[in-house]
């Protein structure tokens, strides 16, 4: 089974750049080695992370954590999804 972790945050004002590499380090410093893992930004300077592991949804997985904060602008937003295959079919 395949478990996929969402991590968003919005940085606070002028500091997009700033999160965007916090959060970079953040994934590679992971108590262990993902599957996948994917960097994103939209707009509103938020920054999203997504790691794909092999486990069940359930399992300890390792988690980035939450910036100090004065780099965001609200709490980071989580989920964590199990994988159910292609969605076409």
């Amino acid at each position: 089974m395949t478990v996929a972790l969402m991590w968003e945050a919005r940085a606070a004002e002028g500091r997009g750049a700033e999160l965007l590499e916090w959060a970079r380090a953040r994934a590679a410093e992971l108590a262990r080695e993902p599957l996948r893992s994917e960097l994103l930004r939209a707009p509103q300077d938020r920054v999203l992370v997504l790691t794909w592991w092999d486990a069940v949804y359930g399992d300890e997985l390792p988690e980035l954590p939450e910036p100090k904060a004065g780099l965001i602008s609200r709490p980071v937003h989580r989920w964590r999804f199990e994988s159910l295959g292609p969605a076409g079919g």
